[in-house]
């Protein structure tokens, strides 16, 4: 009986049973908010089992992105072209970053979810984009990279209440364990909605409208940046987000996103 008091007195002072109880507790709160709340597919909306999560006809339409792909853009190939052949695209227009990744091509299911957390108000998204991007990007995570989300101007991101890049770049920091800088880049022009618009368009919509924190940049000197965006189309906002970076003395710049434009997979946005 006073090896049974002297365990509980340890169990006590030790502080699990605090640990214990407030994980029950947690549990107790998700039970009863998927009561009065039950979890619904992130594309569709039929009931699921579990929450941020799609319902199996939205999952077998989701299309990742995996080898074998461009080392430099991320595009997929059918069939494997060796370890350092690169895409036609990056051929006829080498990008200024490095490495470009992304979780799944643009499709329907992926359109539904990046239009829903960019413009539907609905943050809470972000958690299952970025849980796809920490595996796509695995080879962009080593030595320590700076995630960077690219920014919104001021008065668009008070009007849209958040930055879906920065909700993401903040749940993939999660994941990975990685830091997040959101005010190394700023917007400082504002520019018209991409969506719509040429590729030449959008290279001339976005240039000049980004600038770099000099004094955080040097803070941050000798370290990578990723950049973190919700779909990558032709790449002119990061294209146009690593010159300022580079511009402004950054060594290298990488990107991931959630979704890529694969021309001839799904008609671009």
């Amino acid at each position: 009986m006073l090896g049974l008091m002297e365990s509980a007195e340890r169990l006590v002072k030790s502080g699990v049973w605090r640990r214990g109880l407030g994980a029950g507790l947690r549990q107790l709160g998700r039970c009863l908010l998927d009561l009065a709340y039950p979890p619904v597919c992130l594309c569709c909306d039929a009931p699921v089992a579990s929450p941020d999560t799609l319902c199996s006809a939205c999952f077998v339409r989701l299309r990742p992105i995996t080898a074998p792909l461009c080392p430099r853009l991320g595009i997929p190939f059918e069939v494997s072209l060796g370890e350092d052949v690169v895409s036609a695209e990056a051929l006829a227009d080498p990008p200024p970053f490095g490495r470009a990744r992304a979780a799944v091509i643009y499709n329907d299911v992926a359109g539904t979810i990046v239009s829903r957390l960019k413009y539907g108000d609905r943050p809470e998204l972000a958690r299952f984009c970025a849980r796809l991007m920490a595996s796509a990007g695995h080879e962009l995570w080593a030595d320590q990279p700076i995630l960077v989300p690219v920014p919104l101007h001021p008065a668009r991101q008070r009007a849209r209440r958040y930055n879906q890049s920065g909700e993401l770049a903040a749940r993939l920091a999660q994941f990975t364990g990685l830091t997040v800088d959101a005010g190394l880049v700023q917007r400082i022009r504002k520019t018209r909605q991409q969506v719509g618009l040429s590729g030449d368009g959008r290279q001339r919509n976005v240039a000049g409208a980004f600038a770099v924190h000099r004094d955080r940049l040097i803070r941050a000197a000798g370290r990578r940046v990723v950049l973190v965006d919700d779909v990558y189309t032709t790449g002119a906002t990061t294209k146009a987000v690593t010159r300022a970076l580079l511009k402004g003395g950054a060594a290298r710049v990488d990107v991931v996103t959630f979704a890529r434009v694969v021309i001839g997979a799904e008609l671009p946005i």
